[in-house]
């Protein structure tokens, strides 16, 4: 166990729980991963998107890691988001070849890492951290069901999706510093993933919900609510929202700042319209990013970044904003 220090948690008290090392004030974490893979020339155009890249061209998601860590990220999100071992067999990998693979998405973001803080690490920046991305059960569907999360399965199914990726990706071997459970649309998710998450108790993890407007997750539950659910997890030690659209953030963030003693993290995307069909986003409206995030944090945020759509100009600008 790790003192979370006070400043990240925004309280005047401390608490004992699991936690990665972070900077004090606020934490910056990284921008779109499936984004910039893409000006980099990946063909996403595939049902595991970014996760395909992990078989395809590695190197192009250590180069986006490295990218993102030049622009001032203190977290680097695993290409795991999209990693499942039911998705990898629709292209006919077996359960060993899929544990490697997303054993390798941590390992890729791990060594872009080191080698960063190798040749420009200092005494002035905190060594960043390593979240193996824990998409949602929608994500693997690959229909745009992680923005409703219509699914048509119970608790325990999503208990035992979770709970295989999990095996693997919260194994201490595989390196990550952090789980970022992320693009969570249900309380029926949310209910699923307190009970895989107990099953690794030592691994600290953040939830970070999507939602559908000021107030409600993409299933309509009250973010409150599914807040207070996930905070009951010993090993949750932040709670937000991403890939939500960043008109909505401010709102949603002073509700989980209401419902939890818990840091919040925000990281939106850039709001535009999401075409399941295609796995292809609309083009946005200009939106500063830095601007928005120091509303964020005034409504409560301690962890902010980006997600679809934002790219490490991004980052670089938020970065920047609250050096």
């Amino acid at each position: 166990m790790i003192v979370a220090s006070a400043a990240l948690r925004g309280r005047t008290t401390l608490s004992v729980m699991p936690s990665p090392s972070f900077p004090p004030g606020v934490v910056v974490l990284d921008g779109g991963l499936a984004t910039e893979l893409q000006k980099r020339g990946a063909n996403l155009d595939d049902r595991l998107w970014s996760a395909s890249v992990l078989i395809d061209r590695p190197e192009l998601i250590a180069q986006t890691h490295t990218a993102y860590l030049e622009a001032g990220a203190d977290v680097a999100i695993t290409a795991s988001y999209q990693a499942s071992f039911e998705g990898f067999a629709q292209r006919g990998l077996d359960h060993a070849r899929a544990a490697d693979l997303m054993r390798q998405s941590i390992s890729l973001a791990v060594d872009a890492r080191d080698a960063w803080w190798d040749e420009h690490g200092s005494d002035d920046r905190v060594r960043p951290s390593v979240a193996a991305s824990v998409g949602p059960y929608g994500a693997m569907l690959a229909n745009g069901a992680e923005y409703s999360g219509d699914y048509g399965r119970s608790v325990r199914d999503l208990r035992d999706f979770h709970a295989r990726r999990l095996e693997v990706l919260a194994e201490p071997s595989a390196g990550a510093d952090l789980l970022a459970v992320e693009t969570i649309p249900s309380l029926l998710e949310a209910e699923a993933l307190v009970a895989a998450l107990a099953e690794h108790p030592e691994r600290p993890a953040w939830v970070a919900f999507t939602c559908r407007d000021d107030e409600r997750l993409g299933d309509g539950t009250p973010l409150e609510d599914a807040v207070r659910v996930v905070s009951e997890a010993s090993n949750v030690f932040a709670v937000g929202v991403n890939c939500t659209a960043p008109a909505h953030v401010a709102s949603l963030v002073a509700h989980a700042a209401a419902a939890s003693d818990l840091p919040v993290l925000a990281y939106p995307n850039r709001g535009a319209p999401y075409d399941a069909a295609s796995k292809t986003w609309g083009v946005p409206d200009p939106v500063d990013l830095a601007g928005l995030a120091r509303r964020w944090v005034d409504a409560g945020a301690s962890m902010v970044g980006g997600c679809c759509g934002t790219g490490p100009e991004d980052i670089r600008a938020i970065a920047a904003a609250f050096a």
